[in-house]
């Protein structure tokens, strides 16, 4: 047991207690530590003014600094890592870092209340990349999460170019390697405050029993959806078991066929992963997915558990036939993502059950996999429909049809119908059209504020056809030539 949470900030360990554990990092910067420059914008983490950088081991001992929403992260989340504001970045001699500094040259700050949140996810940024400079794609990718709405962003796109140009400032990664190692608890910790406890496992077999003992808590991986739960819904969690300091669920290995990967792997990591072997199917989901913030701190196995009906991970992984790896009190089973779906909201999992790892196929000469994301805006949003297309040929005949889709049902789901009218036939324009008319069949969509019932359906069947516009056997399109995005907008000008 214990009673405080412990955290390295400003130049010290400080150690806190009483602090309710939904209690954000932001209100706990904010509203305890008097500490302002952080700002508050709109509590979901989508317009990137709380951004803090967050300093921590993973499994395998190495540090990682992170960008992430500090407002829907927990505090307790903090215990045996480091939390870095904005005001850390002044230099000891009252200099302005050159983040800061390239942002006031290049006139990058109007009103001031976003800037906060550009300067830390500049900063995560410019020590990620030890202070050389940045391509364009990085840029964008680097500032996904951020929302300005007076300067625009290209004075603050050139900050990020200016900020390399500036006399280099370092950063003694093992002075804080050395220091977060000596925070390390040996066991599992059980934080409790104002009625509430905060338990976090170190090892698989004391999460295991800690779920069977606590079948009725919430578990916690990265935040990003149970943080909106509390400062949205105001909803009351009652106690917590936390799975980040599992380092079991963070690993990511090849065995039999399969990609494994662990449930407390972050979203960003298990993309990196998985593009390595679909880049080009899944490259651009991956930039699309969320915001890097989101991203940095968010899992893959915390996106497949929360099994939200519009969520981008699960149709590709159905489409491609994934596996989600459960684990309890008996033992480990195995099932077929798309079993794991039972309605909106229900699973296939017992109440002393986590999710433990997700195996997804790897790449095979057959099959032909796309995946498509249709949303209001590129960069961090919600989909209004996402699509996957994994078909197995012979020739132009169709010998396996997996098609899957988000935003169309009450869970992620496989369209049978249209599978089952495509299986032997020939790759053609006439068959596509049955496979789209069937859609109807499949699916009845609903209405509501991000897509109409009758969009959803049109965008679907024409998300179908351009799958077959770039895998028809004759004359192919490539993927830029069907893309809207491929303009070569996020890529270098020469």
């Amino acid at each position: 047991m214990s009673d405080t949470i412990r955290y390295f900030y400003r130049g010290e360990v400080r150690e806190v207690s009483g602090l309710k554990p939904t209690r954000t990092v932001l209100q706990h910067l904010r509203e305890d530590l008097h500490c302002t420059g952080t700002k508050e914008g709109c509590a979901e983490g989508d317009c990137g003014a709380c951004t803090v950088v967050v300093g921590s081991l993973n499994a395998a001992g190495e540090l990682e600094m992170k960008a992430v929403n500090s407002c829907i992260q927990f505090a307790p989340t903090l215990d045996g890592k480091a939390l870095f504001t904005v005001e850390d970045l002044q230099q000891p001699d009252g200099a302005l870092h050159p983040v800061q500094q390239a942002l006031v040259e290049c006139h990058g700050s109007q009103c001031g209340f976003c800037t906060p949140g550009f300067v830390m996810s500049l900063w995560g940024m410019y020590l990620d990349k030890e202070g050389q400079p940045a391509q364009r794609h990085e840029i964008d990718d680097c500032l996904s999460g951020n929302l300005c709405r007076c300067t625009g962003y290209r004075p603050i796109i050139d900050a990020a170019r200016r900020m390399t140009e500036l006399p280099k400032v370092g950063f003694d990664r093992a002075a804080l390697t050395a220091q977060l190692q000596a925070m390390q608890r040996d066991g599992g910790s059980h934080y409790s405050a104002q009625g509430q406890t905060f338990h976090a496992p170190r090892t698989l077999d004391e999460l295991v029993a800690l779920r069977a003992a606590h079948p009725a808590a919430t578990l916690l991986a990265g935040c990003t959806d149970i943080g909106l739960w509390v400062t949205k819904q105001m909803r009351e969690l009652g106690d917590i078991i936390y799975l980040g300091h599992v380092t079991a669920l963070q690993s990511v290995h090849e065995a039999d066929g399969m990609l494994h990967i662990g449930a407390g792997v972050k979203l960003n990591d298990a993309y990196a992963a998985l593009c390595r072997h679909y880049p080009a199917q899944l490259g651009e989901l991956w930039q699309r997915f969320a915001s890097l913030p989101i991203r940095n701190a968010g899992t893959l196995g915390g996106n497949v558990a929360n099994g939200s009906p519009i969520g981008d991970s699960m149709p590709w992984m159905i489409a491609l036939g994934s596996e989600v790896l459960l684990r309890g009190p008996q033992g480990e089973r195995v099932l077929a993502l798309e079993a794991f779906y039972l309605d909106y909201q229900k699973k296939d999992m017992h109440a002393d059950e986590f999710v433990a790892a997700v195996r997804v196929p790897l790449p095979r000469p057959d099959v032909q996999f796309r995946t498509y994301k249709l949303a209001k805006r590129f960069d961090q949003d919600i989909s209004a429909v996402c699509a996957a297309f994994a078909f197995r040929f012979d020739g132009d005949v169709i010998r396996d049809a997996r098609i899957a889709f988000g935003g169309m049902a009450a869970t992620p789901r496989r369209a049978a119908q249209a599978e089952a009218a495509l299986l032997g036939l020939r790759w053609n324009e006439a068959n596509l059209q049955v496979a789209m008319d069937k859609l109807a069949q499949d699916f009845q969509p609903l209405s509501d504020m991000r897509a109409s019932s009758s969009y959803r359906m049109q965008t679907a069947q024409n998300l179908l056809r351009r799958y077959w516009f770039e895998t028809r056997g004759y004359a192919p399109l490539a993927a830029q030539d069907v893309n809207p995005f491929a303009c070569g907008g996020c890529k270098e000008k020469p």
